[in-house]
């Protein structure tokens, strides 16, 4: 039984119509799935932070699912990723990371199929209403520069002191006009996490 205690979660999704007056068809669409919970090891010093890498575990499978349900896709049809915390001032950014790195992202790569790319993240210390722009990365192929972004997301009540705002986010497509070149969506075959 997991000790996390969640106060709020949040999912918003952005969908791009237009873009420099010219029509985006279908919308680029992408989801944002954010708990916020409570940081049991906030204004301590804690060597062991195997708490908050099991909440990890958790918050990968949570997220991720409720991201991939918001764009109403199958988990196959998404297409890039990423995650990204937020530690209250009486946290540590080592609190970040142990939620980020160790476990989330097995859980969120079952939540969207596959993932074979590495998960762009981010972590900071902030309060209330912080903006936290989490990074996002094709999921299967790092190389294709059309979805490399971000999202910007906030709550306007957190993270409080003692609290950790966590953010996973997940498109069904890459930038609006991409047109830097580079490997596409389309020939990326995933194999390597590169290409």
């Amino acid at each position: 039984m997991s000790k996390m205690n969640i106060r709020k979660i949040v999912t918003v999704v952005e969908e791009t119509h237009e873009e420099m007056g010219k029509a985006i068809s279908p919308a680029t669409r992408r989801a944002a799935a954010i708990a916020v919970i409570k940081n049991p090891f906030a204004g301590t010093y804690e060597d062991d932070l195997t708490l908050l890498m099991d909440f990890g575990a958790e918050l990968g499978g949570l997220l991720g699912e409720k991201a991939v349900k918001a764009l109403g896709i199958e988990p196959q049809e998404a297409e890039s990723y990423g995650k990204a915390a937020l530690v209250g001032e009486n946290g540590e950014l080592e609190h970040a990371a142990a939620i980020l790195h160790p476990k989330l992202g097995a859980p969120l790569r079952k939540a969207v199929e596959k993932g074979a790319a590495l998960v762009p993240s981010a972590k900071k210390r902030g309060g209330p209403a912080t903006p936290m722009d989490v990074p996002l990365g094709h999921k299967d192929a790092a190389y294709v520069r059309s979805h490399f972004d971000a999202m910007e997301v906030r709550v306007n009540d957190a993270p409080r002191a003692n609290e950790i705002l966590v953010a996973v986010c997940v498109t069904d497509s890459g930038r609006p006009l991409p047109r830097v070149g580079g490997l596409t969506h389309e020939e990326a075959i995933g194999e390597d996490g590169l290409r």
